[in-house]
């Protein structure tokens, strides 16, 4: 269990790059706060939680990655239900504390533009930007508007 990252998960990363579209600013793993969110907005008191099915226990029933595994269960119930209870616990300190928490499963990545409508609301964008255009740039060439 060594080799179980925490940072840089491809689901991390994909949540990353769905927040970098919509032009949102963050910070990572915080540490001095309860759980050490995936993604902290300071200035709106917002913090995104990416769990993995897994290892957080998703008890959605069209998710197959939260389910316990048939062998070992003893070992493997103690140890998911501790995650669950101890995500449950930060969760509660952080709304505590005043700030607001959306969790991101790794099921619902599979969605994208779900996941993207969630994170536009959660953070409060009325309208955010589809897609960079071709060459990425958001205004006309050369920084220059036409009027």
């Amino acid at each position: 269990m060594r080799q179980i990252r925490s940072q840089e998960t491809a689901p991390e990363l994909a949540v990353r790059k769905i927040l970098r579209d919509l032009g949102v600013h963050y910070r990572l793993h915080a540490k001095e706060l309860p759980g050490k969110p995936d993604i902290v907005c300071r200035r709106d008191k917002q913090v995104v939680f990416i769990h993995g099915c897994f290892w957080h226990l998703h008890e959605r029933e069209n998710c197959l990655d939260g389910r316990l595994p048939k062998s070992n269960t003893g070992y493997w119930h103690t140890k998911l239900r501790r995650n669950v209870e101890r995500d449950k616990a930060n969760q509660a300190a952080l709304r505590d504390q005043g700030w607001r928490v959306l969790t991101v499963w790794e099921c619902q990545l599979k969605q994208p533009a779900r996941v993207r409508a969630r994170l536009s609301a959660f953070f409060g964008l009325a309208n955010p930007p589809k897609t960079k255009p071709p060459g990425g740039r958001l205004g006309p060439p050369g920084g220059k508007s036409d009027s």
